[in-house]
């Protein structure tokens, strides 16, 4: 059986990882670029990366070689807007003239409006903790509805708050670096619900902006991560464990329901019911029209807070020490969508390997297309059962700056040479390219 004829095959990028360009054309600093220096690997940063502000074009074309139907760009807030109420029109001009490029190669251009560096202006205002984010979210959302959606369709709110909260504000190993792990429990709790009512706040108003601006009818999500358990077996009592995992009645933020269930239930898990009134729910519980999210593994073996039993020596694990879990991506949209009621998308997956140019001037990742090919067999049969899932968009078209890691972490299906920008696409391009063209039967 393939994929629904509508299936919408992509791959995924976000700004700052590929971009570069960190101080051209009016672009202000976001807190990557600011604040970066002694947090990442080998003293790396995002200054040029892949380059891609300067390379679109060619970017573009290996997309269009790829046969995608979709990809997925995020804007960086700090290059369209210089100030709260500042556009930068070169900033904005650029994602107009990729927009353009995406249409003329026949690929739906879908964009994340915010994926994670924040400009330091916000920062200074206090960032995520700041109460007039979320109207300033809004008046940049405003401008990229204005110029962008007479050609834009696809919508993200927001990438992954789990990651952009819990790794920048709570344990300090992303951009702003601040760590709430040494604060009293009160004291943490009233911050993290703040932080999480500021972006909840900024989803719905942009939800709202785009509903009543939008020059066609959008379609919007956001691209939320969160752990994902496994069933040790199909009985019901097995499958009931695994929910009750996935979304347990103490969420914490690392949880899908800790976000989603405001967004889309118009409910907050208990803990933070004593810090959000009815008004402020009502405005983070818009319609959407799909549920997307983010997912490489399940969270079975994971040792964030101890031993884990579960784990084997010798494991399969990514080169990001992520283990391999072809069935995440089945149970992750089977439990998605009979708690949340939404069509859903993978908004991202993959793998970071062991990629480099072999002897015969080739990249050869056999690795990778065995990973794509066991997690497309678990969401070709959530298909199979009815699961209404929309697309897969493989993260990341091509190699790029994996945040704290720095650029030794390969995600892409183009391999990117650094010290000459040369793209090479690997063999998982290829194989991929073939699964698009024949619609997931290969």
């Amino acid at each position: 059986m393939s994929f629904p004829k509508n299936f919408l095959w992509g791959a995924a990028s976000a700004a700052y990882q590929i971009e570069g360009a960190y101080n051209e054309d009016g672009k202000v600093p976001g807190i990557w670029d600011a604040l970066s220096a002694g947090h990442v690997k080998h003293g790396e940063n995002g200054n040029i990366a892949c380059d891609h502000y300067h390379r679109y074009k060619e970017d573009v074309a290996l997309l269009k070689k790829l046969g995608v139907k979709a990809y997925r760009l995020s804007v960086s807030w700090p290059r369209v807007m210089s100030g709260p109420d500042t556009v930068n029109p070169k900033g904005l001009e650029f994602y107009s003239k990729l927009v353009d490029e995406l249409k003329a190669a026949g690929i739906e251009p879908m964009v994340t409006i915010f994926h994670w560096n924040l400009p330091m202006w916000a920062h200074e205002k206090g960032g995520w903790y700041s109460e007039e984010i979320s109207d300033d979210f809004a008046n940049y959302v405003r401008v990229l509805s204005d110029a962008l959606s007479d050609r834009v369709r696809y919508w993200f709110t927001v990438n992954e708050p789990a990651s952009f909260v819990g790794n920048g504000y709570f344990t300090g190993m992303h951009a702003p670096f601040e760590s709430l792990m040494q604060a009293q429990p009160a004291e943490m709790m009233t911050k993290l619900a703040a932080l999480t009512k500021n972006v909840l706040l900024a989803h719905g108003k942009a939800v709202r902006v785009l509903r009543s601006r939008a020059k066609q009818s959008p379609q919007i999500g956001m691209a939320l991560n969160g752990s994902v358990y496994l069933p040790q077996s199909e009985s019901t009592a097995d499958v009931e464990a695994a929910r009750a995992l996935t979304f347990p009645e103490q969420a914490f933020f690392p949880h899908f329901n800790w976000w989603a269930d405001p967004a889309v239930l118009g409910r907050v898990p208990a803990v933070l019911q004593p810090f959000f009134t009815a008004e402020e729910l009502k405005i983070a519980c818009q319609p959407l029209d799909f549920f997307g999210f983010n997912c490489y593994n399940s969270s079975d073996y994971d040792e964030y807070t101890g031993p884990n039993p579960a784990v084997k020596p010798g494991m399969a694990r990514t080169t990001m020490e992520w283990p391999i879990t072809p069935d995440a991506l089945y149970w992750a949209s089977r439990f998605l969508t009979e708690r949340y009621h939404l069509p859903v998308m993978v908004t991202e997956n993959g793998m970071a390997n062991i990629d480099f140019v072999m002897s015969d001037g080739a990249v050869h990742d056999p690795q990778r297309i065995d990973f794509i090919k066991r997690y497309l067999t678990g969401l070709q049969r959530a298909v199979e059962e009815n699961i209404p899932v929309i697309g897969y968009l493989y993260w990341s078209i091509m190699d790029n700056f994996e945040w704290a890691e720095g650029y030794d972490k390969r995600f892409g299906l183009i391999y990117v040479d650094y010290q000459t920008q040369q793209r090479i696409p690997k063999d998982s391009f290829y194989w991929y390219a073939d699964v698009i063209k024949n619609n997931g039967l290969s």
